[in-house]
């Protein structure tokens, strides 16, 4: 019986809990307003004592994100963030310099989180997220940072986006509520935090399902966004899917006609144990949907069309509820619909693909041996060759005449920005980022151990 009591006493507090939310929430977001920076969070040069790793130093490294290739192949865009101990917060900021690593330049310095930078205009433009006006919102700016300018206002904000081939139209992602809350259900309770759960998926990883990311397509005129169209309109399901899917999973076709999307289209604990996702075409002019890999029961996602728009590439998983399956490289001849198994004689997973300007190329990350490296696939022979490889991994792949512009990071050293010859395989860094931090380090040495097992 006092234990009945005590159980009781628990639901009792732990339902206050939920309702009057976490205690002294109020005081600590005053505290972090009080704790607004007051300079411009950016590089950090430390002085490094005895060439030891600390956490401070290594809070103290920018961080390489989203790199973009100009049209014309001679300038590399990029994103760096940056980790501030004292106000407990990061920032990015976004650079240009050649495809050859010279003439380096910042673009930004502000608080606004400048992220996810883009080509447009042949060049003449950059488009980026920022949240200078109060949310994340699609500007542009000239090659050199100045004029900006705001393009969206959108409710909620931009989470990513993705011009047409045209630049006419734009391909974005916005979140759109899912679920009733309490304060929706209760306006005389606006700060009640208590949740009734009655179904799956109810939280991904660290945060509460209350919304769903929606691909939304609009028409740019005179610097703005018009004729906002949800593409998955009353659809329960989300594009991209969380928790980890960004833009990778949508993308344009050449002309312009057409949006591929991945979906998880199940709800509940359907969706909870399923891995079964396709790839949708969305048909802007009709606006009518066909799954295209209908059949296919594992986990097909980042659509990426040819550059003459005649075949489809992707990536796939075989079985449906098996998230550790083989990532397998799939592709689509869009006029017959045939689909080739292009890495089915090759053992490894494929990620990271981008095609070659012949049509008949596509390069992909594939971790072999406990490294990320690059291989090509010619589609028509299914033949795979490894391009560059090394104790350490490459994590993402742009193509340049004549090489590849790649991420790579290592046990040893963070992430920064290479050039890889497609012939010799040899990696040139050029961004060198942490240079300055790296020089003042002495690193542990890093050996492979192989050890022998029963079936050889």
């Amino acid at each position: 019986m006092k234990f009945k009591s005590l159980f009781m006493a628990l639901i009792i507090g732990g339902g206050l809990w939920s309702c009057t939310g976490t205690p002294g929430a109020s005081d600590a977001k005053k505290e972090n307003k009080k704790n607004e920076p007051s300079e411009v969070i950016g590089k950090a040069s430390p002085m490094v004592e005895n060439g030891i790793m600390t956490p401070e130093v290594l809070y103290s490294f920018g961080r390489v994100g989203d790199v973009a290739i100009s049209p014309d192949r001679s300038r590399i865009l990029y994103q760096v963030t940056y980790v501030s101990i004292p106000y407990n917060r990061t920032n990015s900021e976004l650079f240009v310099m050649n495809s050859s690593g010279s003439d380096k330049m910042q673009l930004t310095s502000s608080n606004f989180r400048e992220s996810q930078p883009r080509w447009i205009g042949n060049g003449d433009r950059i488009a980026f997220l920022s949240n200078e006006s109060g949310s994340s919102q699609l500007w542009t700016m000239n090659p050199d940072g100045g004029d900006k300018k705001q393009l969206s206002d959108v409710e909620g904000g931009v989470d990513g986006y993705i011009f047409s081939p045209d630049e006419t139209k734009l391909l974005f992602v916005k979140s759109v509520k899912s679920v009733e809350t309490a304060p929706d259900k209760h306006s005389d309770l606006p700060e009640a935090s208590g949740r009734i759960v009655n179904d799956l998926m109810y939280k991904h990883w660290d945060h509460w399902v209350e919304s769903v990311p929606h691909p939304f397509v609009a028409d740019i005129s005179d610097g703005k966004l018009t004729n906002l169209r949800d593409i998955m309109e009353d659809e329960p399901y989300e594009s991209p899917m969380a928790p980890f899917g960004g833009t990778e999973q949508l993308a344009w076709s050449p002309d312009g006609k057409t949006i591929a999307y991945t979906a998880r289209k199940k709800t509940g604990k359907e969706y909870a144990v399923s891995t079964n996702s396709d790839i949708y075409f969305y048909d802007l002019e009709s606006g009518e949907t066909r799954n295209m890999t209908e059949g296919m029961m594992g986990y097909d996602v980042n659509p990426l069309f040819s550059p003459d728009g005649t075949k489809l590439a992707w990536l796939s998983m075989e079985r449906d509820g098996y998230e550790a399956d083989k990532n397998r490289l799939f592709v689509m001849d869009l006029a017959s619909g045939d689909k080739t198994y292009v890495t089915e004689s090759f053992d490894y997973n494929t990620e990271g693909i981008v095609w070659g300007d012949d049509n008949q190329t596509l390069y992909m990350l594939s971790p072999y041996q406990g490294t990320n490296r690059i291989f090509s696939a010619d589609i028509v022979t299914r033949e795979i060759t490894e391009i560059a490889g090394g104790k350490h991994d490459y994590i993402s792949l742009d193509l340049v005449d004549g090489g590849l512009i790649a991420k790579r990071q290592s046990m040893s050293r963070p992430a920064e920005i290479y050039r890889v010859d497609l012939t010799s395989g040899e990696a040139t860094e050029l961004s060198f980022e942490n240079k300055h931090i790296l020089d003042q380090l002495t690193m542990g040495e890093v050996e492979e151990r192989w050890i022998g097992t029963t079936d050889g």
